[in-house]
Order: structure tokens, then sequence, then C-alpha cells
């Protein structure tokens, strides 16, 4: 089956110039950084063609983007976003870190579940709040009981406490379902601790029967964050809406700094992507689900691995074969994956693969996946495993994990 990603060869993806392609010599298969290989969509194309020859790049102005994702929402999701109530951001992380410093103050506490993206870590330090782990269970989906010890700590003495959520789950790709969702708002009340969901990955679910559940239309005072960046390949065209559940008042003080901060390009590529991408992203799930399928028979040699739900992330269980096992990767196969432990010691001997790659990039990685391992001298991994730090050269500690 070919699919949209088979669409570019791997000559024509060298000729980007962002980091996947740049970070490492033209030997290295890079499949850690989150991009997809795939081409743009036609009507984000035209959208930022016909703004650049307008001159249309000024500042942004207006509900725009909101009400394109509320579009969008309600047709995925049957989700009414507030879009009067919702505010732009740069992106999701600086958003993230807004709605933090509404709803914390300096040195109080926000958890999180690793393994997890690790900007979650980096930036919530930098933001000067202090971070309470509640790890996912061996089964890789939340744990009540941790997260209500930690909830207890976090809010310990009456203090203010966030809990920041990863909805679907990078780097594991688990959809949290309903129920689930709804156990962490009822320990949100019980310990004063309110959620703060990063949705970024909410339109990629290619599991025909799997569906992703908006933490606001569950946990009423939670507030999400969501873009188009993942599912439509717009990182460099950045920008994010804050979305406020129906008892969230919090967003009534957005800073007006933080929207001076969205970039007016930005707003028109995601809302064309929102409002007429439908078609290019049925075809992006069309080729996960592919992928997904695809990765799982090539591995079939070396373990057992499911694909994920959702995102386009294999988190894989290398442990068996050495303590750093992306190092190994990058060293004897020229493979660059994101090791497992940048997204907390949890993730130790385990890497984070990005598929959503061409057949036969896919299938090369695999290979060179199979060669290094099975020249350590462990056998076939046992379970199932469901499904991202490299460097320039021999040190894998720095890659972005996107």
């Amino acid at each position: 089956m070919r699919t949209i990603f088979d669409t570019l060869t791997l000559e024509q993806l060298r000729t980007r110039t962002s980091e996947k392609w740049r970070h490492y010599p033209a030997d290295v298969l890079p499949l850690f950084v989150a991009e997809m290989d795939v081409p743009q969509a036609e009507p984000v194309i035209r959208a930022v063609h016909d703004a650049m020859v307008r001159g249309d790049t000024g500042y942004p102005n207006g509900h725009g983007l909101a009400e394109a994702m509320a579009g969008f929402a309600a047709t995925r999701w049957d989700w009414a976003v507030p879009v009067e109530r919702s505010r732009l951001a740069a992106d999701v992380m600086v958003g993230v870190v807004e709605v933090v410093r509404l709803l914390t103050g300096p040195g109080d506490a926000v958890v999180i579940s690793p393994p997890v993206y690790p900007p979650f870590t980096t930036f919530l330090q930098h933001a000067g709040r202090h971070i309470v782990h509640a790890p996912l269970g061996v089964d890789r989906r939340l744990d009540l009981d941790a997260l209500d010890y930690a909830f207890g700590r976090a809010s310990l003495h009456g203090r203010r406490a966030a809990y920041l959520l990863c909805n679907p789950h990078n780097p594991t790709g688990t959809l949290h379902t309903a129920d689930e969702l709804a156990a962490v708002g009822a320990l949100s009340v019980k310990h004063g601790v309110r959620v703060v969901a990063d949705e970024i990955h909410a339109p990629l679910v290619p599991t025909p029967d799997a569906q992703f559940v908006p933490t606001t239309t569950v946990i009423p005072d939670a507030i999400a964050l969501h873009s188009a960046s993942k599912a439509f390949n717009l990182a460099a065209l950045r920008a994010a809406v804050a979305v406020p559940g129906p008892e969230a008042t919090d967003l009534e003080d957005w800073p007006d700094p933080v929207a001076d901060g969205v970039m007016h390009l930005g707003v028109m590529a995601q809302t064309a992507a929102y409002t007429d991408g439908g078609a290019f992203l049925d075809e992006v799930l069309a080729g996960l689900h592919h992928n997904g399928k695809l990765l799982q028979r090539l591995l079939e040699p070396v373990m057992v691995w499911e694909p994920p739900q959702s995102t386009y992330f294999a988190w894989l269980d290398l442990r068996a074969f050495g303590d750093d096992p992306a190092r190994s990767l990058l060293k004897d196969g020229r493979l660059a994956v994101n090791p497992g432990a940048t997204f907390g010691v949890e993730g130790a001997g385990h890497v984070r693969l990005n598929f959503a790659t061409s057949t036969a990039i896919l299938t090369d990685a695999v290979s060179r996946l199979t060669t290094v391992l099975g020249g350590a001298g462990h056998g076939h991994v046992p379970g199932p495993q469901r499904g991202p730090g490299p460097e320039r050269g021999p040190d894998v500690s720095g890659a972005r994990p996107g």
C-alpha cells in the first residue's frame, strides 16, 4: 500500500534544512524529532503563499484561529469549544507555562507523569515551579494511586498546585479514556489541584476504534492547549489555543504580552489547516495506521510490539540490549532515535522512534536496528510494547525530542 508518507524520497527530504535533517551527518537516518516526512497540505501552502503575495505579514487579529479550531473540534470530537473564552499563545508550551502561572505561584508544585515529553520538565523549571512525579503504571497508563499521593504532596498545607497532563501521552501513545480522566478530575477536586492538558497530539489517532476525549469535557475546571502544528506538520508556523473548561475562568486574566507573541503567518497557516485540511489529515491517519502495522511486522524478529492508539511514536523497550540502546543505534547503525532516559528515569533502556515516514525509510531503519541489536548478542524481547536526545556524532544526550 502506498501512503502519503511515500510521496517524498529520501533525497528530497534531505533538501530540507530543519533540525531533523541537519542535526546529524548525511549517513544518519533521523527518526527522532517530531516532524513528519510528508508534503505540506495544499490549503496551507495557498494560505501562506497568498499572504506573502499580499504582504499580509503584520500582527494577528480576532478569533479566527479559535473559530477554526472550534469547527475542527466539533466535526472530529463533537466538542463545543468556547471561542470567546479561549486565548492565543505562541505555541503550546508557552501557553502551558502561562496557564501554570495563572494557577500557581513561584515555588508551587506541578505534577507530571513520566516518562513524558521532556520540555514539561525544562519549561516548568524555567518558570520556577517545583516538579512532583507521578509515573505511569507498568501498563503505561495513568497510575491513580501514584497521582493521589503526588497530588497530596503537591498541595500540602493548602498550597496551590497543578497537574500537567499529556493527552494523548507522548512518548507512549497512550490515549486516556473518559473514565481515567474522570478519576483524575475526582482527585483534582479532592486535593485542590488544577489540571492543565497538553493536547497537541489530539488529532493523531489513527486507530479506527479509538477516540480522543477532550480533557475539559470531563474535568470542567481544566484548561487545555491545542495546536495544529503536530497533526499538520507546522512546527515552523506555530500557534496555540488555550481552551478553558466550562468552570474555568482563569483565562480572563490572560496577559497581553502572551497574545503579542503570536505569529500572524502561524495563525493563518493553522486556520487553513483546521478549516480545509481534513482530507490531508485523513491521508496522514491512514498512513500512520499502515506504518504502525508495517513496523509491527518488521520488528517481529526482534521483539513483540503493538502500534500505539495515538501519535506517530513507537516507544520501544530495549532494556535487554543494554543501558543506552539509542547510543548503540546511532554509533553502530547510524540510526537516530530519542533515548528513553530523556523522558525521565522511567524511560531508561527505551527509545522513541518516529514512524511518520516512508515505507523505504522505515524498512531501512528497522534493518539497521535489528542488525545492531542482533550484534548485541541478545534474544527476542518478550512482552507487548507500545508505541522518543541524540547528538552530533557520538554523544546522544541533547537533540530535541519533539
